[in-house]
């Protein structure tokens, strides 16, 4: 069999990366000096991200009391070679990890290669790196780790998505006029408003089939959310994203079941460069105009990223069913979990069960996870620290991984 040349690795590397300009789908055009061209929005987006990523975002102090302490099981060695999402080295918490656990294991080197999420697969997949770092991954994603390897990839929970900074993994808040009789909303309503009928949903790479629902499901008038008066025939006009980006499949997979069947009267938006040669993407503009609109922005309690609720809005709490409890976007929220719609960051590895196990990788995200590892992850004042439940659940993660090949 012949064996392929670095060059032709590093060419399918690429293409599946496929790293694609985003396109703004706005009929009128964009106004003077403003541009869609990709690698315009791509310098737009560095700049704003490189000043955005030394930004302090929240000072306040969670109880961590509960988290595991990080004790070394042994002294390990070697270079940790890290490939993902340039959020991890755009703000200040990899540095900060990098130099706590060097402390302990001095003879440790790291290789961070963090451009985006998109290469933290393929890198792990054709051997480039040790850890992938990011945001969850996607279908392909997985799929394509299962096609190469012939089983899934450790997956990890290293921090909880930001509260309120735009690229940090923020919540999503559901946004309505002010208005809008409407209190509080369920995950299924949301289900109803912002999808359609489905043969199935996904978990994963598997199908399932228990997940279909009808179109008697649909939710298309403020009426059927139970509102009356002038408002019980209005058609809800919904409000999204480009369904490339990566915001609008996560939020299919919070509320659609993965299926990725959208209401039809879906209005979508995508990012441009304003003419300050600011990134933009005027959706909450036109949503804040519109009485009977409906949106789910991230990080809506910031403007950093243009994206703000304004003071014709509302952010309505969220219950996961319909009988509550109905929990509203805090701060506290996010990072306890107890606000549905919340993100997560993720550390990938692959561990081949024939194979020794990389030491030196599991017991540096022993220390991510562990009680030290997530007061960096404070101190750098962007993602959150996870809860002691979701530490003891990754850390038990690792010791099953651990378990199951020999260390080096």
């Amino acid at each position: 069999m012949m064996k392929a040349t670095l060059k032709q690795v590093s060419l399918a590397l690429l293409l599946i990366i496929g790293i694609a300009p985003a396109h703004a789908q706005q009929g009128e055009g964009t106004k003077p000096g403003e541009s869609t061209d990709g690698m315009a929005m791509q310098d737009a987006r560095a700049r704003m991200m490189s000043a955005r990523g030394q930004r302090v975002a929240y000072t306040e102090k969670f109880d961590l009391s509960g988290l595991p302490a990080y004790a070394p099981k042994s002294k390990v060695k070697g270079t940790i070679r890290l490939w993902g999402s340039n959020y991890i080295v755009d703000g200040m918490i990899g540095g900060y990890w990098e130099k706590a656990f060097k402390a302990h294991h001095p003879d440790v080197m790291f290789d961070w290669n963090m451009k985006t999420t998109s290469a933290a697969v393929p890198s792990l997949v054709f051997g480039v790196s040790d850890i992938g770092m990011g945001r969850k991954v996607t279908f392909s994603e997985l799929q394509m780790f299962q096609r190469y390897k012939d089983r899934d990839p450790l997956e990890i929970e290293i921090a909880t998505g930001s509260f309120d900074v735009p690229g940090w993994q923020p919540g999503y808040g559901v946004i309505v006029h002010k208005d809008n009789p409407l209190a509080r909303i369920s995950i299924e309503q949301l289900d109803g408003i912002f999808g359609s009928e489905r043969a199935g949903g996904w978990d994963g790479t598997s199908w399932r089939p228990e997940w279909a629902r009808g179109p008697e499901k649909n939710i298309r008038t403020w009426g059927e959310l139970g509102l009356t008066g002038e408002w019980a025939d209005k058609p809800i006009n919904v409000y999204g994203l480009n369904q490339r980006y990566h915001q609008a499949v996560e939020i299919s997979d919070m509320i659609l079941k993965s299926s990725d069947k959208w209401n039809e009267r879906l209005r979508i938006y995508a990012n441009y460069v304003s003419a300050d040669g600011k990134l933009a993407r005027g959706m909450n503009q036109d949503l804040a105009a519109d009485r009977y609109g409906i949106g789910i922005l991230a990080a809506p309690t910031t403007n950093l990223g243009g994206g703000a609720a304004q003071p014709t809005q509302k952010i309505l709490p969220v219950g996961v069913t319909d009988a509550g409890p109905f929990v509203p976007y805090t701060l506290k929220t996010v990072q306890d979990r107890t606000y549905p719609l919340h993100d997560e960051i993720f550390a990938y590895v692959d561990v081949d069960p024939a194979a020794p196990i990389n030491a030196a990788v599991m017991e540096f995200l022993r220390f991510v996870i562990s009680r030290q590892g997530q007061e960096l992850v404070m101190r750098d004042g962007k993602y959150l620290p996870l809860t002691a439940e979701v530490a003891r659940a990754q850390l038990a993660k690792l010791e099953a991984a651990a378990s199951r090949a020999k260390a080096r």
